[in-house]
């Protein structure tokens, strides 16, 4: 039996020695409170912060993607101008090459923007 001192009645220390997870009679109690405290604050940090993290990269990755994309495609049609207008130049002169290649391009553009724009619903009908 543990000495718990003089001061405690029997019934009491009795009663102290059979309880479990006693500090004052289990050796281990510092080593398993430690461990169940670690494991909820493990627990509650995977459910909640683990998945905000996550959803805090997705949008900061997602709008980088999206920037990217968007200068991507305006140097593209940059490019694009400044290519046709030099292809153009060879047939005709400078002023007629830019009105041709914006008209060109213009041209393509609203071709792609009505093939979407018929798409728009056809998976629903």
């Amino acid at each position: 039996m543990t000495f718990l001192g003089p001061w405690l009645p029997p019934t009491v220390a009795a009663n102290l020695v059979k309880m479990p997870a006693n500090p004052l009679t289990d050796p281990n109690w510092a080593t398993e409170t430690t461990d169940t405290v670690v494991r909820v604050v493990d627990t509650v940090r995977n459910q909640t912060t683990t998945k905000v993290v996550y959803a805090a990269r997705g949008l900061v990755f997602g709008l980088i993607a999206i920037i990217l994309g968007f200068f991507a495609l305006v140097i593209l049609l940059v490019g694009l101008m400044r290519g046709l207008q030099a292809v153009l130049e060879l047939a005709m002169d400078w002023d007629q090459a830019v009105y041709t290649s914006y008209f060109i391009v213009g041209g393509l553009l609203c071709l792609i923007g009505l093939a979407l724009f018929k798409k728009r619903n056809a998976a629903t009908s």
